[in-house]
């Protein structure tokens, strides 16, 4: 059977351009009413199908009410049903620029389909284009449902009745959906045909999926009941059936069935209107109330550190539908709803009792559950508009402020809880709760009705609020410090109502500003000396910050002020000598605030700067550090939490960039540092520090950075340029014949200077290119690493004449790597003999010392690293110079007797011991290459990064490493280049590696054993596991792996003790596991060796791998069955 797409180029190559469908009709009229049912019946749906993809050509209106005629008339012929069916929809849909039905032929059609078509007797596939059928006339030709008249109704009804196949009621709920949304009268009496529909309907209800997961269904459960809501709202009409069975289904056990009936109530509420809802309302406020009362066993007042959010509202969907479904009830008749809630008797009981609910520890289950219900009912009511909220406001809340014993206050009376009024003993618990409950409910309310249309002045919740505000704030207050006494869910409500307090909008509650300093005040004072208290610490910093994200989101400029005095004091505590808060927490509540909104940042930022300035400056002239944990949790605190908000903020450029030339003046003015050995940490805080910054900062900033930073590092000692010598070609070499002796300060000042160029934009100036490379060739051959990687970032950034890439520094790149390549190096040791064949004996270039021409092997090891540098630098930019340095590499691999020093002893051993060292670095300089750096050369630092860079070095590199392994005759030599082929294939993505499954498979067995050995490359054996498993998996590789399975399986069960790493080892047993459903004859041999070493990881100490190791032991033992 050909494909639909290839039989559809078949059906539109039949139809001929010349000739037109009436001859193509003509044609076959034998075949369309041929006596043969089987002929007659594929010629009928051919024709279909070949109108069916003409649907966009144009046809004349004769044609189509010929071929709808006909169509029309076969619906009658059950045999050709199918396609009669198919070519009446073709037709159907034709749209008006291509020719369309008529309405007669349309009524012809509709005539036909009610008295010919009996739906439920019909296949799943015909019954569905029925149904199209059905809805494609309703949509397009209603007036040819009308002249179906109630005859309609009853074939629908007919069609729709028992119907049960996902696809088909999909759009038979939209058909009764259309019909009884557009012909309600056409229907009869309401307690004639609309019952009827409505009775069918409602057995559907709610929706149950008894289809297998392994059934090819595209209709969700989602989406059928979604269907069956909008059918049951299409019409007022079926409000009298509709609701009582919504009630009824409110009562069952089934969670589903009560979420269906609460959204599908929802949009009946919406639908039917206030007159039609109102006989029910009784009804369904007593089934909301009892859902909310009762929707869960476990306790709904639960308080944690997270809950100052959102105050004990439960997670429970059922009674959000519920709360959902009261609010627009409250909303479409208020005075109604509003009657029922505040005379409704248990609300009522709650309130008269609430003297007994005193304490949260002494109320019982069931009295907590009632008082979460009675605070989700008011606070919904209250949300919904602002008359709801005053009616609510004037039923409940005096009586809650009686029972908390408040009085009207003044701002000037003392605030203090010891005060005048204070209040006396412990505020009553249940009173609390429901008082912030409402006081956020009608802050949501103001908050979305400041944001729209204006309201009337002087509410009557909001003078209310304004008469009792600061009464309500002192017994926060108390409530949250009363030492040792304070409950967990005194302190959440204390310091949740003090949030609500000072975000309410200024326009409906104008909170005097005395009373906002108060408030802002004790939040700020729980902070700074209650910093014991891990939960009262949280909750009062959250507070702090989400009033700071208020304020800025709505403009609140009159509230900032205040709001910035605290911003200020919170920065003073970093440097308080007073203050003996946890250095930790002082970063944490500075940077949290400051983070809350920009204009808090740019106070937040010169406090942090200055704490970092001092304690440098401190390190760098006197020794002095304090706690040395103290100065990186600084540097650590500035790096990872506040430059990331920044870098996503405006209006930060300048701070940043004076920040690190304040650092460059500090080290510059600093010419002797006192800096002990263990506190270098502070050194590799504050270089990661100045390298995000710079990273952050414009073009122009790091112009002047950078312009700064080459004065400092020119100005050092160690720096020796003649400024004269322009010519690459005649420079001198550089002179490495002296070890690399730098004082800290040196040190510092150029891992400064590396993670400057390291960070800066390709469009950045330096001042002078060639002295910099200079500097980084002489460094890096000493082995200073910062160097090379910033001397690769150089090789990536520069522009190229070959490409035409604009620069604004002076060199290019074409030059750069003629300095880097072409530069005479001496280096004069004479305790030491040079092999090379270079006529000057004291000069060679930097691959000659790559392939030891120096008789000093750590220089040739730190000339490979560098050069694995440069070559990354080159590789991620995708330049064809890269390929100069991976045959450098690969040479690296054929080193002969020629090639490296040969000891005056002449002992052949050391010679060995050389040579596997430097190949073992040429080795791993290819995974230098490939893998992704953090310090380095990435999107962060604006490298120049190549799509799929690393896919094409992997296909370049493959076949040139396989070869090398295939003609290698030393056992180390294979290791050595299967390592580095290794470090290419983990690097490289999935998808490229699969494809050569076949040829890497081995090569990728051998570099897991080879690692196995140690543990210094546990991450690459991980991403190589990785890499297995995603071999194992794929179907287009499954021959490959059954011809190897024997050793993967035993490479693997090796993998499963590997003691090194818990990741490894789960993910072996994965792969064992997926191994398992290969072949039996393949497998079943080596079940006795997988399933002893399973045996020994069911001990294994980490519980993940134990997991992992039950799962495989079981796939395994299960083949003893199969």
């Amino acid at each position: 059977m050909a494909e639909l797409s290839e039989l559809t180029r078949h059906i539109e190559s039949y139809v001929d351009a010349s000739r037109s469908p009436s001859e193509q009709v003509r044609e076959m009229g034998l075949y369309l009413t041929n006596t043969d049912s089987v002929i007659r019946c594929r010629g009928i749906l051919l024709l279909a199908e070949v109108l069916d993809s003409l649907s966009s050509k144009p046809l004349e209106t004769s044609t189509i009410h010929s071929l709808i005629i006909f169509f029309a008339d076969r619906l009658a012929d059950w045999k050709a049903l199918r396609g009669a069916l198919v070519g009446c929809l073709a037709l159907i849909r034709r749209t008006d620029g291509v020719g369309m039905v008529t309405i007669s032929d349309a009524m012809a059609v509709m005539k036909s389909y009610v008295q010919n078509l009996h739906v439920q007797s019909l296949a799943q596939h015909d019954r569905k284009l029925c149904f199209e059928l059905l809805e494609c006339l309703l949509e397009n030709y209603p007036d040819a449902f009308v002249s179906a008249g109630t005859e309609i109704f009853y074939a629908i009804c007919e069609a729709v009745d028992y119907e049960k196949d996902p696809q088909c009621l999909l759009v038979a709920f939209h058909i009764v959906e259309l019909a009884m949304r557009q012909f309600p009268d056409l229907c009869g009496p309401s307690d004639g045909s609309v019952g009827e529909i409505f009775d069918i309907l409602g057995r559907y209800f709610p929706i149950h999926f008894t289809h297998a997961k392994g059934q090819d269904v595209d209709v969700t459960r989602d989406e059928l009941s979604r269907a069956l809501m909008f059918a049951f709202t299409s019409t007022p009409l079926f409000e009298p059936f509709a609701i009582p069975l919504l009630l009824e289904k409110l009562s069952s056990s089934l969670p589903l069935a009560k979420i269906d009936s609460l959204k599908c109530l929802s949009h009946c509420t919406l639908k039917y209107g206030t007159d039609r809802m109102e006989k029910h309302a009784m009804a369904i406020w007593s089934s909301l109330r009892n859902i909310v009362f009762s929707s869960s066993q476990e306790p709904l007042l639960c308080f944690d550190s997270e809950s100052v959010d959102g105050v004990g509202f439960s997670d429970d969907e059922i009674a959000k539908e519920a709360l959902t479904v009261l609010e627009k009830l409250v909303m479409q008749n208020s005075v109604l709803f509003l009657n029922l809630i505040v005379n409704d008797e248990d609300i009522n009981l709650i309130f008269n009792n609430i003297n007994s609910y005193k304490s949260f520890s002494n109320i019982s289950l069931q009295s907590k559950q009632k008082i979460h219900g009675v605070g989700c009912i008011l606070a919904t009511a209250a949300r919904s508009t602002i008359s709801s909220c005053n009616r609510i406001f004037e039923s409940f809340f005096p009586c809650l402020i009686n029972t908390l014993g408040l009085s009207i206050l003044n701002p000037s009376d003392n605030m203090s809880p010891s005060g005048k009024h204070a209040v006396s003993g412990t505020p009553n618990f249940g009173a609390l709760y429901l008082s912030v409950i409402l006081l956020e409910a009608c802050r949501d309310l103001t908050v979305g009705s400041a944001q729209g249309a204006s309201f009337p002045a002087h509410e009557t919740f909001c003078c209310m609020l304004e008469s009792f505000s600061a009464s309500l704030a002192r017994a926060f207050i108390s409530n949250v410090g009363r030492g040792n006494e304070t409950s967990i869910a005194d302190v959440i409500l204390g310091v949740k109502g003090l949030q609500i307090l000072a975000t309410f909008p200024g326009s409906f509650l104008p909170i005097p500003e005395s009373l906002l300093e108060y408030i802002l005040t004790a939040l700020l004072s729980i902070i700074a000396e209650n910093f014991q208290s891990t939960l009262s610490w949280n909750l009062a910093l959250k507070a702090l910050v989400n009033i700071g994200l208020y304020i800025e989101k709505y403009h609140e400029s009159k509230k900032e002020i205040s709001y910035m005095v605290v911003v200020e004091k919170i920065g003073s505590l970093l440097t308080a000598a007073e203050c003996v808060m946890p250095y930790s927490r002082k970063l944490e509540a500075i940077s949290e605030v400051g983070m809350s909104g920009r204009n808090y940042m740019l106070k937040v930022v010169p406090r942090l700067e200055e704490a970092i300035f001092t304690n440098l400056s401190d390190l760098f002239e006197n020794g002095d550090t304090g706690p040395v944990d103290n100065t990186v949790q600084l540097l650590e605190c500035y790096t990872n939490k506040v430059l990331p908000w920044i870098n996503n903020s405006e209006g930060f450029d300048e701070v940043l960039h004076l920040f690190v030339i304040n650092i460059w003046n500090q080290i510059e003015c600093c010419k002797h540092f006192s800096i002990r050995t263990e506190e270098e940490d502070i050194l590799e805080a504050t270089i990661k520090t100045i390298k995000f910054v710079i990273s952050n900062c414009s073009e122009t900033s790091q112009n002047v950075i950078v312009q700064k930073a080459y004065a400092v590092v020119s100005s050092c000692h160690f720096f020796s340029w003649n400024e004269s010598v322009v010519n690459p070609i005649e420079m001198r070499g550089l002179d490495i014949s002296h070890k690399l002796k730098l004082s800290i300060r040196d040190r510092l000042v150029l891992s400064l200077f590396s993670s400057v160029i390291m960070a800066i934009h390709p469009q950045t100036r330096l001042p002078d290119v060639r002295a910099t490379l200079w500097l980084f060739m002489e460094l890096l051959l000493k082995g200073h690493v910062p160097s090379a990687q910033a001397l690769g970032s150089m090789v990536n950034k520069f522009g190229s004449k070959s490409n035409g890439q604009s620069t604004l520094n002076d060199c290019l790149l074409e030059e750069a790597m003629d300095i880097i390549f072409n530069t005479s190096i001496s280096h004069a040791d004479s305790a030491f003999r040079i092999s090379t064949g270079i006529e000057d004996k004291g000069t060679m270039t930097l691959k000659d010392l790559c392939l030891g021409a120096s008789n000093n092997r750590q220089l040739q090891i730190n000339a490979i690293v560098g050069l694995a540098w440069i070559g990354k630098g080159l590789l991620m930019r995708g330049h064809e110079k890269v390929k100069d340095i991976v045959m450098i590499l690969l040479e690296c691999f054929s080193l002969k007797d020629g090639r490296h020093f040969r000891q005056d002893s002449g002992q052949e051993n050391c010679e060995q011991d050389v040579s596997s060292s430097v190949m073992t670095y040429a080795a791993d300089a290819f995974h230098i290459m490939m893998s992704d750096s953090e310090v380095c050369l990435s999107r962060r630092y604006h490298a120049n990064i190549r799509p799929l860079y690393k896919q094409r070095f992997f296909s370049t590199m493959m076949p040139i490493l396989q070869a090398l392994i295939i003609k290698s005759d030393s056992l180390f030599k294979r290791s050595i280049l299967c390592r580095a082929l290794a470090y290419i294939m983990s690097e490289t993505p999935l998808v490229a590696v699969q494809g050569e499954a076949k040829k890497l498979t081995p090569v990728l067995l051998d570099a897991l054993l080879m690692f196995s050995k140690d543990n210094q490359d546990k991450d690459t054996m991980y991403s190589l596991l990785l890499l297995l498993s995603g071999i194992l998996t794929d179907k287009s590789s499954q021959e490959d792996v059954i011809e190897n399975a024997h050793i993967i399986i035993n490479c693997l069960t090796r993998m499963v003790s590997y003691p090194h790493m818990m990741l490894v080892r789960e993910t072996a047993l994965q792969c064992l596991v997926a191994m398992s459903v290969l072949p039996h004859s393949r497998i079943y041999p080596l079940r006795k060796q997988v399933l002893q070493a399973v045996s020994r990881a069911l001990d294994d100490p980490k519980r993940s791998v134990r997991l992992q190791a039950v799962t495989c032991r079981q796939a395994w033992l299960s083949l003893a069955t199969t």
